[in-house]
């Protein structure tokens, strides 16, 4: 594998980690209704966990409320079940059909709470990328002992590593810092 491969696996598998994050920050309430608080929750779907995104319309007639309308009726009673099982902490209300979340606001503590578990969860991140960027210079250094590619090779390749790894710890100090405010402003 040539420098170029390598720094562009790692390159790739960073962004990666960054779009993981992402999603995963989607699932962190705010004071304000977001269908990814509840997308990812599964639910027993005839035996089988099922996220509820895959089963149900979700909406947010307004800024406060969560709306489920399952595809089959008869999930109503599993998918409220599951939400009440999850860490949501907010209650379902089953009617004709339709499962409704109330979003009520956060206490200034239980945003300071969430803002530390976001910073948490961007550390994770900043973690796997200085893992990746640990496994694409030893891959290089193998390939340099290996006589594959030559030192200034590899010297070059770390620093485009390096570099990669720079871009994408700030961006997960980006994403971390959007939604922290995001949480401390609604």
């Amino acid at each position: 594998m040539r420098t170029g491969e390598i720094v562009s696996e790692s390159e790739s598998r960073m962004k990666k980690a960054v779009e993981v994050l992402r999603d995963e920050l989607k699932a962190v309430r705010t004071g304000r209704a977001s269908t990814g608080l509840v997308e990812n929750i599964k639910a027993d779907y005839y035996g089988t966990p099922t996220p509820i995104k895959t089963i149900a319309s979700v909406s947010i007639p307004q800024h406060d409320m969560i709306v489920i309308k399952p595809f089959d009726p008869a999930s109503v009673r599993e998918i409220e079940k599951a939400i009440k099982n999850s860490d949501l902490s907010i209650a379902p209300v089953a009617d004709r059909g339709l499962i409704r979340l109330s979003v009520p606001p956060l206490s200034g503590e239980r945003r300071n709470e969430l803002v530390a578990q976001v910073k948490q969860m961007g550390e994770q991140t900043k973690v796997s990328i200085r893992n990746i960027r640990r496994e694409a210079n030893k891959q290089l250094e193998k390939q340099q002992k290996g006589k594959i590619i030559t030192e200034d090779d590899l010297q070059n390749g770390k620093k485009q590593i390096d570099d990669t790894t720079r871009e994408y710890t700030d961006k997960v100090d980006s994403v971390v810092k959007n939604k922290s405010d995001e949480i401390m402003l609604d």
